[in-house]
């Protein structure tokens, strides 16, 4: 696989035609000459082999002048970028134009065309897990995320384990809390998810200012009470034309305005939107956008994205796509058809519209001088989601309506959003953890339009701001022990070299995996342990466990050793013996008629 490619073949934003050929792929050819990028074409970071192992200590002391040369653009009267962090939710890995999507997204597709897009970043299968790991630098575990957050009374995620207390601990120090002392503003909008007492909240973990939900998915037109929908810590009463979406964006912009008035102090702002997380809620303008076009079904939608996407250079020719997950969509009546088309194109919409308000993000940044000097991040926390069934959840009827809360796709459309990989949200084969990750950076990277196929993790994204924004990661924070760093900076790998660590490692639900250079070592909740070459399957299609017996014996002893001493626990553990938590009191709620939704 090449080392670099442009955006050819990134589907326009005014696509036009019948619903085939707007969603089908292009017969453009792969631009052909492209060189490699400077450190080599190798793309998979540490292997096995004694040369390779060799070969990356050597390159350790590279690292630090490739770190300098990429800095070397900040502007001197600073010296430290404003950091953005863009996390979709629930959104799959092709779903975007600049990862072979047929969704209009124009604006991440600008920040890919002028920056990087990184085709095997990983996140840690699930909304908290992933959340917890961002913020930290940790795996979920060591927060005590280790499965989710108690969002109510009953408090059923605090198990009385240290990896499964459902809130964020004492033990780590969120990004936020770390950039402070080196200066920097620090802002969130969006979904929180890690913690839902008082006390627990973004203002207590480091955040300046705060707007957005402290509970998770909510109906997007008006979140229920419940939810705690909050202006740091005041209640927020959602308006008559009120939009998540578009609510996160005007408060994230006027965070960074008021960020402005102070212009020597750089800002780091979070911005976790719920889109395109169930609920199935959109305008209907974006939505009329995409009504008709899926009716061409979900395999011809899979297949016009990997061909894109191997246009591109982000999937390899060699790997073959996975077998369909998905009841045939022929067998459907023409009344379900449209239902299905409806569905995914209010899914589209979501997409579409989170993109529209990152463009007007990113025209606020221009507007400010500020966004050539602000190291950009866009993800998503975890892969396409299949809950709700095959065929998705929810009535027909409310589905072009402001009402309901847990409205899905269904698993069908998932499998589309999740293409070439196997599995869903949850799971740790490909189709749970591999994200998109768009790095936009021009004071400080100079490619633009380029791949990097180093595996990376969220646990770096900590690392990396830490890194850029010259800030230390502290052995103690409040009069607490912190855990060790686990990510590494990924700032090496902008400039296109190796990043030194020896493995990464997953667990949600009993589902595992480590990665270990070219190989991945996955399973299943009470399944087997299956072993990949990534190298050659990255779709995971071809199990070498049995022609490779030693490596596999040697990455499940990792994964024993690492799970002990991370707290992991295995399976789906229920609560300790004899242990009953603390009852909490639930925060007070704004009072507001909302529609139904969950406890």
């Amino acid at each position: 696989m090449q080392a670099v490619a442009t955006l050819a073949g990134v589907p326009g934003a005014a696509s036009t035609g019948s619903a085939a050929g707007a969603l089908e792929a292009p017969q453009a050819k792969r631009k052909l000459g492209i060189p490699p990028v400077a450190g080599g074409s190798s793309t998979i970071g540490p292997g096995l082999s004694t040369i390779n192992v060799l070969m990356r200590r050597v390159q350790r002391l590279a690292t630090l002048s490739c770190a300098i040369a990429c800095m070397a653009g900040v502007p001197e009267a600073r010296g430290k970028p404003n950091i953005v962090i863009i996390m979709a939710d629930d959104m799959g890995f092709s779903d975007i134009g600049c990862y072979g999507g047929e969704i209009r997204t124009p604006n991440v597709d600008r920040l890919a065309e002028n920056g990087l897009r990184f085709t095997q970043f990983y996140n840690a299968a699930r909304c908290c897990p992933t959340r917890a790991s961002l913020l930290t630098g940790l795996y979920a575990h060591q927060t005590g995320i280790g499965h989710m957050t108690s969002e109510n009374e009953l408090l059923r995620f605090d198990l009385g384990y240290p990896g499964y207390r459902g809130y964020l601990n004492r033990s780590c120090v969120t990004i936020a809390e770390a950039l402070k002392p080196a200066g920097y503003k620090t802002l969130m909008s969006g979904k929180w998810h890690v913690g839902t007492f008082e006390g627990m909240w973004p203002v207590d973990r480091g955040f300046d200012d705060f707007y957005g939900l402290i509970r998770g998915a909510s109906n997007f037109f008006r979140p229920a009470p419940r939810k705690l929908l909050v202006r740091n810590r005041e209640r927020v009463i959602p308006g008559e034309d009120y939009y998540t979406t578009d609510a996160f964006t005007e408060h994230s912009i006027q965070f960074v305005r008021e960020a402005e008035r102070n212009d020597d102090q750089p800002f780091f702002l979070y911005l976790s939107y719920t889109a395109p997380h169930w609920p199935l809620h959109a305008w209907p303008e974006d939505v009329q956008k995409y009504r008709g076009k899926y009716m061409i079904g979900w395999d011809r939608v899979r297949e016009a994205r990997l061909q894109r996407m191997r246009l591109m250079g982000i999937i390899d020719d060699g790997w073959k796509m996975t077998v369909r997950d998905a009841v045939a969509w022929e067998t459907l009546t023409r009344g379900k058809k449209d239902e299905m088309d409806l569905r995914m194109a209010i899914y589209a919409a979501q997409v579409d519209r989170m993109d529209q308000n990152i463009g007007k993000l990113l025209e606020a940044l221009e507007d400010f001088g500020e966004l050539d000097d602000t190291l950009v991040f866009f993800l998503s926390d975890n892969g396409g989601c299949a809950e709700g069934g095959m065929l998705g959840r929810g009535p027909l009827e409310i589905l072009t309506t402001k009402e309901g809360y847990s409205q899905s796709y269904g698993q069908a459309w998932a499998n589309a959003s999740n293409t070439p990989f196997r599995t869903y949200k949850h799971w740790v084969h490909e189709g749970g953890i591999a994200s998109p990750l768009v790095v936009h950076w021009p004071a400080g990277v100079s490619a633009k339009g380029e791949l990097r196929h180093e595996p990376t993790h969220l646990i770096d994204l900590m690392a990396t701001a830490l890194d850029v924004g010259q800030a230390e990661y502290p052995t103690e924070f409040a009069g607490n022990r912190i855990a060790p760093l686990e990510g590494v900076s990924m700032v090496p790998a902008f400039a296109g070299m190796p990043l030194d660590r020896e493995a990464l490692y997953w667990e949600h639900e009993g589902n595992r995996a480590v990665r270990l250079g070219k190989w991945k070592l996955v399973a299943e909740n009470r399944g087997p342990w299956e072993l990949y070459d990534m190298d050659a399957d990255r779709t995971e299609t071809e199990d070498v466990m049995a022609s490779h017996p030693e490596t596999g014996r040697r990455m499940i002893e990792m994964y024993t050793d690492w799970a002990k001493e991370r707290n992991v626990l295995p399976g789906r553990p229920s609560r300790k013996p004899g242990y009953e938590p603390e009852p909490l009191p639930y925060p007070e709620t704004a009072e507001y008629d909302a529609p139904v939704t969950s406890p």
